[in-house]
């Protein structure tokens, strides 16, 4: 049970789902039986999810089942069938395309991506691709515009049954060969299947090379876009800018701008130098107010004597001049200094009271007695915020005065604080130099009482041992 598509790009087999979908089955293989397929074309190609395809017309609105064949328009579609369940789990899955209505004609769609759950009972699968991946990988990547609809045309050329396990119904007219495509199949408004897409076809060697240079130029300038170097791949240098290279490091911007000044006037001559050293690369730009001076310079000044040196002169093909919005294409340099100014400004903070309140959805009846009362109310707002932005002046001055006068009064209460502590630190001093002054005299003092009191003492035991008669004399006296 399986059946194979002939393709403009290569073959195709289906193997069928005869027992699980035998009604989707019968349709797909008496409409290839009868040749209804035969250069239909693939309508529509997303990469990696589906190609679909069925449809004689090419649009993707047309098809009819083999049923309108053999009972007439009303049975144009059949009904889907959804038991048993089967899932869009892998590539190359084959399905009914729904009309909307649960309902299938001839249009079918192949899986070009896996797990597409979204598929799943909407679509009614009755096959798979087994040979022939390479030929669904090649479609799958052909390029198409943004309706999905390829440039080339993608047909299928012939269809052929390797098992067919239906009997044919009565009254199916099966044809002994495959038709002759008309006009309007054929005539699809694109680039034709049979067709040769070669751009290089009757054109000489030189052009292919510049061509091909162009086609590399093209590249380079849309990865240097992506980059961020470029603002558009598309963009030219200016045409009134000269390059001038080889020339003498004592060339200046003045000698060449003297030089150059006699083709017409010049907006500006630069000598490009070392940033470091500030020598002269031998190289600079001259940008003329007109073209036709650029050109004239350009035919004139090349291989020209200049400071002892045979300079070139060729056009610029440098962009670095031309502003642009750098990476992305937002903003500039000025925009980030204009945004840093504005950063630097001090912020205005508004009032609580000068906020406008939120307004209320709902609309409600306005007189003139309420306008009126609204207007007295707001000058009489005015009025009080005035009178509090006064006092609210009023008393940051006060409180501006009581900080600096506290701030004063803490100044003078510390260097009081230290003269005191210096006049304790002499004081201190004082009393110890006169209490080591009086212990040092009261010294002095004792050891002369104590020297007086010896020599007293050693007078009267020299007079005691003198005469020792006289006075026991006298004690016998007393006592008589």
């Amino acid at each position: 049970m399986a059946v194979l598509l002939e393709t403009t790009l290569g073959d195709l087999v289906i193997d069928l789902y005869t027992e699980e979908r035998p009604r989707a089955c019968l349709n797909f293989l008496k409409l290839c039986k009868v040749k209804y397929y035969n250069y239909c074309l693939i309508h529509n190609v997303q990469r990696d999810f589906i190609i679909q395809t069925g449809d004689p017309m090419g649009t993707g609105r047309g098809g009819e089942s083999i049923f309108c064949q053999l009972y007439g328009d009303q049975a144009r579609f059949f009904e889907a069938e959804k038991v048993p369940r089967i899932k869009h789990k892998k590539k190359g899955t084959v399905s009914m395309v729904n009309n909307g209505n649960d309902q299938h004609g001839s249009q079918f769609l192949i899986t070009t991506g896996e797990n597409l759950d979204y598929l799943d009972g909407v679509h009614t699968v009755f096959g798979e691709v087994t040979e022939g991946m390479d030929v669904l990988k090649t479609i799958n990547e052909t390029f198409v515009d943004k309706d999905f609809i390829p440039y080339q045309d993608i047909r299928i050329n012939h269809t052929v049954i390797l098992d067919d396990p239906f009997e044919d119904p009565p009254g199916l007219s099966v044809p002994d060969r495959s038709p002759e495509p008309t006009k309007e199949q054929l005539d699809s408004g694109r680039i034709g299947a049979d067709e040769e897409i070669d751009d290089m076809k009757g054109r000489t060697a030189d052009e292919i090379e510049e061509v091909q240079a162009e086609k590399e130029a093209k590249t380079r300038a849309i990865l240097l876009e992506m980059v961020g170097d470029l603002p558009d791949a598309d963009i030219k240098p200016p045409e009134n800018v000269l390059f001038v290279c080889k020339l003498n490091p004592v060339t200046t911007d003045e000698d060449l701008e003297i030089i150059f000044s006699r083709f017409g006037p010049i907006k500006s001559c630069e000598v490009i130098r070392d940033w470091k050293t500030g020598e002269s690369l031998c190289y600079a730009f001259i940008e003329f107010e007109k073209e036709e001076d650029c050109e004239k310079a350009y035919f004139k000044m090349d291989n020209v004597l200049i400071d002892d040196r045979r300079i070139h002169v060729d056009f610029s093909q440098s962009v670095a001049k031309i502003k642009w919005r750098g990476k992305g294409g937002r903003y500039t340099k000025d925009d980030f200094k204009d945004y840093e100014k504005e950063r630097d400004k001090s912020s205005k903070l508004a009032l609580k009271e000068k906020v406008k309140p939120k307004q209320d959805t709902k609309y409600d009846l306005v007189l003139d007695e309420d306008i009126e009362e609204s207007q007295t109310s707001q000058s009489h707002l005015a009025k009080k915020q005035k009178k509090k932005k006064h006092c609210h002046s009023e008393d940051e001055e006060d409180d501006k005065k009581t900080k600096k006068s506290k701030d004063s009064d803490r100044k003078h209460e510390g260097e009081r604080c230290r003269e005191r502590m210096k006049s304790e630190k002499k004081d201190r001093h004082r009393s110890r130099s006169r209490s080591q002054e009086r212990d040092y005299t009261y010294s002095k003092q004792r050891d002369k009482y104590k020297e007086d009191f010896r020599v007293r003492d050693w007078d009267k035991k020299a007079r005691r041992s003198r005469s020792p008669k006289k006075s026991k004399d006298k004690e016998r006296s007393k006592y008589r």
